[in-house]
């Protein structure tokens, strides 16, 4: 079972796109197993987006994410890192394929809406940034049969 980290970002938060996002998760047969509602601090948003320090867009990347409330969670299932970057589309929102979150909800990189974890490392990092092992609930749910083979 794989998991991931998915960061509903500051604007989507504002545009009350939460349970947009999160039901299209749920409805691709993703489970949740945290969830965390939060104003990022300085210090975590360095150290989220620490591979980018010196880029031009670094300090813009910075403010933005500090700038209002996050929606922090770990979906898991089947492929999730896969699953979860396809239900998100593209982060240029006018690649995005049709139907996927960026393409139906953004128009532009840098309100792109949501975060996603791009590997199976990169995914355990981030995950340990955001949570501690003790938030990360084990749980199954009864359509797990139904969605999950084997």
């Amino acid at each position: 079972m794989e998991r991931t980290l998915v960061l509903i970002k500051p604007d989507a938060v504002q545009r009350g796109l939460i349970g947009d996002i999160t039901a299209r998760l749920e409805k691709r047969g993703l489970r949740l197993v945290a969830a965390r509602f939060l104003r990022v601090d300085r210090a975590l948003a360095e150290k989220h987006y620490a591979i980018h320090k010196g880029k031009p867009f670094y300090d813009g990347l910075i403010a933005y994410i500090t700038s209002a409330p996050v929606m922090a969670m770990v979906w898991e299932g089947p492929n999730a890192i896969a699953a979860v970057r396809q239900t998100m589309g593209s982060t240029r929102p006018t690649e995005a394929a049709p139907g996927s979150v960026r393409h139906d909800f953004g128009l532009t990189v840098g309100r792109n809406l949501t975060h996603a974890s791009d590997s199976p490392q990169t995914a355990a990092e981030e995950i340990g940034l955001w949570f501690t092992a003790a938030e990360l609930v084990e749980w199954s749910r009864d359509v797990d049969r139904w969605v999950f083979e084997g």
